[in-house]
């Protein structure tokens, strides 16, 4: 069996700390190799399987990820997780439909395309700051947090940005800094372990790349039930997904429901990693997905 994990241009083998999944693939008869997801030279039927992984710049991308995505659904080759799953978590207005199923999210308004943007007659009187961002991004990427009173200059630097993106408008919740982020991991849909995200003093941004701090922790049974059932919600296979939210009195504020390359944390959790494994034979075995060389795998 042959596996693709896709990356991007800027990984082009993987995250160091996902280089083992390819040894540790082998040992299970299947050839795992990283491929970055735009190279032309590319010929992707050569694969059973593409497992999404550092596809880091996606979003970078948007139009060139699109029709990407669709090419290979055309070809018909399987995908973990899949297109379906992709093209619904790519877009974060996602959140507005967890909303509706009754989950809380951070105080979020969504906003569609509009070449007439308007912040103040979306913001309530009682947000003190906020933070605004494409509803198709991930890292920060064009993420700016703002006192109300600047309002009239963000505004003015997202009007190039509305007519071509849907924004997403959320209330800056100061707990971000002091309790910080809480990602729940999990495998064919079965939790694995939590990491917690602080930002250092000043940022509110958690990413690595920001000064962020991680650390293992164990969220108590019934925030972990609560995370299973926002992973309910999808009725396809799952082979990860990663729950952020912030945990404010026994309750989580979810940020957003990570399903396409999220980082797994395998180097904070041990045996996370071959838990993963475990969970991508599991898939992959499943008669369901129609897998053309299932059966060699052992």
């Amino acid at each position: 069996m042959q596996i693709a994990l896709l990356t991007c241009q800027k990984l082009p083998n993987l995250l160091e700390t996902e280089n083992q999944l390819i040894p540790k693939l082998a040992k299970h008869n299947i050839v795992a190799k990283a491929v970055i997801w735009n190279d032309e030279t590319i010929n992707w039927e050569d694969y059973d399987v593409l497992i999404f992984r550092n596809t880091w710049d996606y979003y970078e991308k948007q139009i060139e990820f699109d029709i990407w995505l669709d090419k290979i659904q055309k070809l018909g080759i399987k995908t973990l997780n899949s297109i379906a799953i992709i093209n619904k978590n790519k877009h974060k207005f996602y959140l507005r439909e967890l909303q509706q199923l009754g989950f809380t999210i951070l105080p979020t308004i969504f906003i569609e395309k509009t070449k007439e943007l308007n912040l103040k007659k979306f913001i309530p009187n009682h947000w003190k700051k906020a933070v605004i961002k494409p509803a198709y991004s991930a890292g920060s990427y064009q993420t700016e947090l703002f006192d109300i009173s600047e309002i009239d200059i963000i505004n003015q630097k997202y009007q190039n940005i509305a007519p071509q993106k849907e924004l997403l408008l959320q209330e800056f919740m100061p707990e971000i800094q002091t309790l910080g982020e809480t990602s729940f991991i999990f495998f064919n849909k079965k939790f694995s372990h939590a990491v917690n995200k602080k930002p250092i003093e000043g940022e509110f941004r958690i990413q690595v790349q920001y000064g962020g701090k991680y650390k293992l922790v164990q969220p108590n049974q019934d925030i972990i039930e609560k995370a299973q059932k926002i992973v309910n919600t999808f009725s396809e296979d799952l082979l990860y997904a990663r729950v952020d939210g912030i945990i404010i009195g026994n309750e989580i504020y979810l940020m957003e429901i990570e399903c396409i390359e999220p980082d797994l944390y395998f180097n904070l959790a041990k045996d996370s990693m071959d838990k993963f494994v475990n969970s991508i034979l599991e898939l992959i075995k499943n008669p369901e997905l129609k897998i053309k060389n299932s059966e060699t795998i052992t």
